[in-house]
């Protein structure tokens, strides 16, 4: 098991705990290893999972943790899951990839009034609007910077209004060594990363930025291998909402969300990872991915 070997090469990882007390029945390796299948699998109710896994995953986890301890478990793995998509993520060839692209997606955190005053999330989740599929939502947005081949590489949560072009920046600036590594990275973004300002804070982080012209704006570079290699993060962010259940993750504070976006996140991760280690072609969609 690849987070098991993480773990006791890099024991710094896992949460911290007394060194005397009562050690986890259920290892760190092994709450990882379940929240990776429990999106994989496509079940959105940790209820539902927990009794899944009881009855057919015993003879892989011979402890398993009621749904209350699974969930509260989960919350305090947080670093601990970025972590490990990160080792799992700079453990392929694609990781070096010079080409990256840039969006954000909506992750809707209820749909009603009420449950908007009552939310944990007030003062994070907001109304926003999204224009690719024209309507509008309460919840937040998640910022993807990814491979051509949907590896992810950074990514941040966000409020609804939130500024691309800040999210982006603000990535960059919360790991300097992610662009400056890589001098003449190019990057492909939409009509909403502009502006010379913008564009002139990428050079400095030796960053080229292709994207499409908008209006009154004379042809840009690259306009004719830009709409072909912009369908990539159209398929990762479908892949998240199709077949990872993003907008069903049932998160009621920021700590559950946080923990339910990460776990996608490093489903899909790992499904790349997968791929690459036993050879399989890389998929920027799950659908034919053997669970």
């Amino acid at each position: 098991m690849k987070t098991d070997d993480l773990l006791k090469e890099s024991p710094h990882l896992a949460p911290w705990r007394p060194k005397i007390g009562i050690a986890p029945r259920l290892s760190d390796a092994e709450l990882v290893t379940l929240a990776v299948m429990q999106a994989l699998l496509g079940f959105t109710s940790e209820r539902r999972w927990i009794r899944h896994a009881n009855a057919h995953l015993r003879h892989l986890f011979p402890y398993l943790l009621g749904q209350s301890g699974y969930n509260r478990r989960l919350r305090k793995a947080a670093d601990l899951i970025a972590r490990v998509n990160r080792l799992l993520a700079t453990d392929t060839p694609l990781w070096t990839d010079s080409v990256w692209v840039v969006d954000s997606t909506p992750v809707e955190c209820g749909r009603s009034r009420e449950t908007a005053k009552r939310s944990d999330l007030a003062g994070w989740a907001e109304y926003g609007y999204c224009a690719s599929h024209s309507r509008f939502f309460r919840g937040l947005r998640l910022h993807l910077v990814c491979t051509l081949h949907g590896l992810p590489v950074a990514f941040a949560l966000t409020g609804a209004k939130a500024d691309e072009r800040e999210t982006l920046l603000g990535m960059l600036h919360a790991e300097p060594g992610l662009a400056l590594s890589r001098p003449g990275q190019t990057l492909i973004g939409d009509r909403q990363y502009y502006g010379r300002a913008f564009e002139h804070e990428l050079a400095e982080w030796g960053v080229r930025l292709l994207r499409p012209a908008r209006k009154g704006e004379p042809l840009r570079a690259g306009a004719e291998v830009f709409k072909p290699l912009r369908q990539t993060i159209e398929s990762v962010n479908q892949t998240f909402k199709a077949q990872l259940d993003l907008e069903r993750h049932h998160g009621r504070t920021p700590g559950g969300v946080m923990v339910r976006v990460l776990q996608r996140v490093l489903a899909l991760t790992s499904a790349i990872w997968h791929n690459h280690h036993t050879g399989q072609p890389v998929m920027r969609s799950l659908t034919g991915y053997d669970h």
